[in-house]
């Protein structure tokens, strides 16, 4: 059987397969829930290494009783420690929150700030969390680049980056500025529902026809 001549990358498509994924996930947004930068920014230091639908179900008391920086300073750590027990490395977690918030009270007056560099500085936000953070509170454009989106734009084709702060370099460079947030949760939400980790559902993806995986694995139908 004669293989397939399979392109190299699919930069030149990027702009074809993001207005499928547009059509696919017409209300892509984050699925973690909050209302303000602050709950934004520690919703998303919980969400490492935990699902998302665990942190909501962990924010909803935690919000409810704490609302601004300060108030996370007058609360003993072991106390946060029990209402985040079910995420994944909570003791870190708990840590970092509490560390934050003291640097967001003495450095920003009790604010979240909107600035990439200003949000690295904080305990336990490296640049992910930074990006998700300006994309989902403040609508700054950014591309957060999780487990999902560095898999499934490598997957593709739309990148060829072996990690995640090249994932994002090539991504700036080949998805237009103004569609940057969006493209992060189309990617993240086909990667969570058909381009899974371990079983990509190949015969589900409305982009199986631009995909270099497809291409590489398939004689024109899914296996």
């Amino acid at each position: 059987m004669v293989k397939k001549n399979v392109r190299k990358n699919n930069t030149k498509n990027c702009e074809i397969i993001l207005n499928q994924l547009a059509k696919e996930y017409p209300s892509a947004k984050s699925e973690l829930e909050f209302t303000n930068p602050l709950e934004c920014l520690i919703a998303t230091m919980l969400s490492a290494q935990c699902t998302d639908q665990r942190v909501n179900m962990v924010t909803k008391n935690l919000f409810a009783r704490y609302k601004r920086p300060e108030d996370y300073l007058n609360i003993d750590i072991s106390q946060l420690e029990k209402l985040v027990k079910s995420c994944n490395y909570y003791k870190t977690k708990s840590k970092h929150i509490i560390e934050a918030c003291k640097i967001l009270v003495e450095k920003h007056d009790g604010t979240v700030p909107d600035d990439r560099d200003a949000l690295m500085a904080l305990p336990g936000v490296g640049r992910k969390t930074a990006n998700v953070v300006l994309s989902n509170a403040f609508g700054v454009p950014a591309i957060a680049v999780d487990t999902h989106v560095f898999r499934v734009s490598n997957r593709i084709g739309i990148i060829e980056a072996k990690d995640p702060m090249k994932a994002e370099e090539q991504l700036m460079q080949v998805i237009k500025k103004n569609r940057w947030s969006d493209a992060h949760h189309w990617l993240i939400l086909h990667g969570r529902r058909v381009c899974k980790a371990r079983k990509p559902s190949c015969e589900k993806c409305i982009v199986s026809e631009w995909c270099i995986y497809y291409q590489k694995n398939n004689d024109g139908g899914a296996q």
